[in-house]
């Protein structure tokens, strides 16, 4: 965390004396923004509307709360999320920070094995961590029970509502207690965020750090106009310029195993993660990305919020994302917590429109640079003629493509570490137990 804030830290937030030894032992010294706004209305049991650019810290904003309020009182905490990276790095921090009191977990998640899970809700956790889909699916099997969750949590929001979560988000609303404390985060504010608010809390405290749309000064966005036929060659001359860990967006999963392929050919190390990935095969992904293994890694927009890596200095879009809004959640995987960055982005000739929306979106033009000279075209890897790659956009969805099956969300998968379970902490300090 280094943000510029007063010299004070974490002191003066309403922080319990335990839990700020705990953040001093982590090096966490100055909370950002959010985090300064959110925590004393959160650790007072105040409703919060939270918006927030993305990398702003937002787990720390409610997480905090979440351990401080727990550990006083009984109840579970339960905080829902659209994507299972996104939840494995919540319970990181979760765990992180709530480790030395005997914080205990559960995480729930579609690709992974539902006994593991069954289990950890059997030891009685008391903060679960989850995706609208899986906790449904524990919900119908009634190996699991909300009425006792106290607080909260709705985490990118927004981006649960564009993956169409919004009938189970509704069905978990309903079998929530109508006492709880709701804190909601989202990057964007939109009228359907604003009903599940209005349904769920009562007088939220509402928190905009940014306005919508605002991306980081401290990121470089640039923009090329290039042909389709042209973007390995355009994607090969950067990669060779920059030697940097690098994340590019494709818009579709098979783009992105298209890309990834190509990326390898160029004698460069990469990964992919969509989903048409299982679980394993995205957290090995994205562990190769952030231990170096992989240089590349290649995503599609719905790892976009669930790629927490920091250090990360360019980000190209490859291709451009189907909304604005998608493009400032993409960008902002760069230029985090105080870094800079650079974001370039690849647009075809006819996507002018998609380009004044960003830029209206953003409220800033980006900076169209010239067609460097490119290197020779590569064969594909597959060594099969690239008609798709020579076809408009447009066209593309006439043309039938057999789609791989998706993994079975019960299929047999080693437990995630992260799904860890705490032992209570047997000093005479403050902490957890049932």
């Amino acid at each position: 965390m280094t943000q510029q804030n007063s010299p004070e830290g974490f002191h003066g937030l309403g922080i319990a004396p335990g839990l700020l030894q705990i953040l001093e032992s982590l090096k966490f010294t100055s909370p950002t923004p959010i985090q300064r706004q959110a925590i004393p209305v959160g650790v007072e049991g105040k409703d919060v509307v939270g918006i927030a650019q993305t990398g702003t810290g937002k787990t720390l904003a409610f997480g905090i709360p979440m351990v401080q309020r727990l550990a006083q009182s009984k109840g579970r905490g339960l905080v829902l999320l659209p994507t299972r990276e996104l939840a494995l790095q919540v319970d990181e921090v979760l765990h992180t920070v709530g480790k030395s009191l005997g914080l205990r977990t559960a995480v729930l998640i579609g690709g992974a094995a539902i006994r593991p899970q069954i289990q950890a809700l059997r030891r009685d956790p008391h903060v679960i961590v989850a995706t609208p889909g899986r906790l449904n699916d524990h919900l119908e099997q009634k190996t699991l029970s909300l009425a006792n969750v106290r607080m909260l949590v709705l985490d990118e929001a927004d981006r649960m509502l564009d993956m169409g979560f919004l009938p189970q988000i509704q069905r978990i609303l309903k079998m929530l207690p109508q006492e709880k404390q709701t804190m909601l985060f989202s990057a964007t504010l939109s009228p359907e965020i604003m009903r599940i608010a209005s349904s769920t809390m009562k007088l939220p405290v509402r928190i905009e750090i940014a306005p919508q749309g605002t991306t980081s000064d401290r990121v470089m966005q640039e923009m090329f106009i290039v042909r389709k036929d042209s973007k390995n060659r355009l994607l090969e001359k950067i990669l060779t310029e920059h030697h940097t860990s690098t994340l590019v967006f494709t818009r579709t999963k098979h783009g992105a195993t298209r890309v990834m392929r190509a990326v390898r050919v160029m004698g460069h190390s990469a990964a992919e993660i969509h989903s048409n990935r299982s679980l394993g095969q995205r957290r090995e992904a994205l562990e190769g990305f952030k231990s170096g293994k992989y240089k590349v890694l290649v995503a599609t927009d719905i790892a976009a919020r669930g790629i927490d890596v920091t250090g990360i200095e360019l980000v190209i879009n490859y291709d451009l994302p189907s909304t604005a809004a998608d493009y400032v959640h993409r960008i902002g995987r760069t230029a985090r917590a105080g870094a800079s960055g650079r974001a370039i982005s690849f647009a075809l000739p006819e996507e002018q429109r998609d380009i004044r929306d960003i830029e209206r979106l953003i409220r800033k033009n980006l900076s169209l640079l010239p067609l460097p000279e490119l290197p020779p075209d590569r064969p594909r890897a597959d060594n099969k003629p690239n008609y798709d790659e020579q076809r408009p956009f447009a066209q593309r969805g006439n043309v039938r493509r057999r789609t791989p099956r998706s993994p079975s969300p019960f299929s047999n998968s080693s437990r995630s570490s992260s799904q860890s379970n705490f032992r209570r902490r047997d000093s005479g300090g403050g902490g957890f137990s049932r």
